[in-house]
């Protein structure tokens, strides 16, 4: 199974080299992407049963425990969403001259190899191996950031190139002070693997690994968009398109949150309390939510204003993760999952009023909810979801990380922490929710979609993103509940 998991993108990529016709494009995407699932579910039941795979035939690099599953297969699943969704889009964008027929090979080579690249990063239990391959997402999705070729997309993907770039160079820097801690402690093939450095996190050298880890936060942070090295986010997830703002925000940010939670939990059993890591941790993460605060309420462009959402709920995972109670980490694990289900119904939903409007500015989208009935309505309900209101999911997971904040007895920063969820609830509320009623605007007759909602694929993967962040909002399934239990338990050491 592990071998079809990175096989499958890569056999994709050379399908789409020699594919022309773009229904059969659209058929072996679909297709992958239906093959990546159904082997996330064989893996995903290997890991409930066993808790944890991994195979030597693979070099002894594949390793899949609760933790990494349960990011593997967000990404896995929104990929699939996101790959029948992206039919009758980029279908539409060819339709609309907005890209070159031609394009569309280009944009599947991207896209699956960006996927390749996240499946990589999440099944190997090596970090320097880890480290290429968030890397690489860089490399590939940078691409995907430039796709349109305006000035706008190629100033986007620059800053993005260069400042990841850096970050990611921090990162490395950080593995490799990280692997100078264990040199006197493990041997040969155990440098730098996770269940290694886990087993043995008591006997690194200390003092090393608090650098490393300053290092890792950093270069890590950078990639999944903390403040203040968020800067590259607003731009790549507005200027992509819809189909990939929906991965880059959903899927992308998580697996570079993934490094930086492995991490903590070799740090904390070294040092034998939370307290170093914790402190950073959430006075980083304290921080991304009062920039994504200030941002959010002076917004103009709703792509922008769920790019700013994006480094807000990031900012809550890595408060979470600083808390470092059983119920934080819960709360953070479950804030992942919810966060990324959320976001990609939105930056899909999203998409749709843009193909309709033409314009990404908020003051010249009115009316959404008479021209678009059902993205509409999905549209506005996934908006108050991620501003936290019930009975979607997002409140379960932040009311989890509150109770947790507020029972170490951290009144000041559980005050903090409302009063910062309020500001950004009231900035959503003031910019997006006035888009779906007054006059409906549309810019450009000629280019806007006859009819936003004859895509009735891509309606019904809203739908089922819809259906999934309400429903886990009132009720777990065990499975997942003992997914993630299983993966704190792995995070925490207990």
């Amino acid at each position: 199974m592990g071998f079809v998991l990175l096989a499958a993108p890569i056999i994709a990529v050379l399908l789409f080299l020699f594919c022309s016709k773009r229904t059969l494009q659209h058929t072996v995407s679909v297709l992958t992407s239906t093959v990546l699932l159904i082997t996330a579910v064989f893996i995903t039941r290997g890991v409930l049963l066993w808790g944890k795979i991994e195979y030597q035939a693979l070099g002894g690099i594949f390793y899949v425990d609760s933790l990494s599953i349960i990011v593997l297969d967000i990404v896995l699943i929104i990929s699939f969403l996101v790959s029948i969704y992206s039919v009758s889009y980029m279908e539409n964008e060819i339709k609309n001259e907005k890209i070159a027929p031609g394009k569309l090979k280009i944009f599947y080579v991207l896209k699956y190899s960006f996927i390749f690249t996240m499946i990589l990063a999440l099944t190997v239990k090596n970090m320097g191996i880890m480290w290429i391959a968030i890397e690489a997402t860089t490399l590939a999705s940078a691409f995907l950031v430039s796709f349109y070729s305006n000035r706008y997309a190629l100033e986007a993907a620059w800053k993005y190139i260069i400042i990841c770039s850096v970050g990611i160079a921090l990162a490395l820097l950080g593995i490799i002070f990280l692997h100078l801690s264990s040199i006197e402690v493990l041997h040969g093939s155990q440098y730098l693997d996770w269940p290694a450095l886990c087993e043995n996190a008591k006997l690194l050298n200390p003092s090393v690994v608090r650098l490393a880890f300053i290092f890792i936060l950093v270069g890590f942070g950078t990639k999944a968009g903390l403040a203040p090295m968020h800067t590259w986010l607003p731009d790549a997830h507005s200027q992509a398109p819809s189909p990939v703002s929906a991965l880059l925000s959903g899927v992308l940010l998580n697996s570079a949150m993934y490094g930086i939670i492995r991490t903590v939990a070799i740090v904390n059993r070294n040092l034998g309390s939370n307290a170093y890591v914790g402190r950073l941790l959430i006075a980083v993460g304290v921080l991304s939510i009062a920039t994504a605060a200030i941002f959010i309420i002076t917004q103009r462009d709703y792509k922008r204003l769920l790019a700013y959402s994006s480094i807000e709920h990031m900012g809550i995972i890595a408060v979470a993760v600083g808390v470092f109670t059983p119920l934080s980490i819960f709360g953070a694990l479950l804030h992942m999952i919810n966060h990324s289900f959320t976001k990609s119904m939105l930056f899909l939903s999203s998409g749709r009023v843009l193909q309709k409007y033409s314009t990404k500015d908020i003051s010249k989208t009115k009316g959404v909810l008479r021209v678009i009935p059902i993205t509409g309505t999905a549209f506005l309900l996934g908006l108050f979801a991620i501003a936290g209101t019930p009975p979607f999911s997002v409140f379960a997971s932040k009311l989890n990380i509150a109770i947790s904040i507020f029972e170490i007895g951290g009144f000041w920063l559980g005050a903090i922490f409302l009063l910062l969820l309020a500001v950004v609830f009231v900035g959503i509320a003031l910019n997006l929710f006035r888009i779906f009623y007054g006059q409906d605007y549309v810019q450009d007759k000629k280019t806007s979609t006859p009819s936003a909602e004859s895509n009735f694929a891509g309606i019904a993967v809203i739908m089922v993103l819809l259906t999934i962040i309400s429903i886990t909002g009132i009720f777990i399934p065990y499975e997942l509940k003992e997914l993630v239990l299983n993966a704190q338990n792995i995070i925490i050491g207990s």
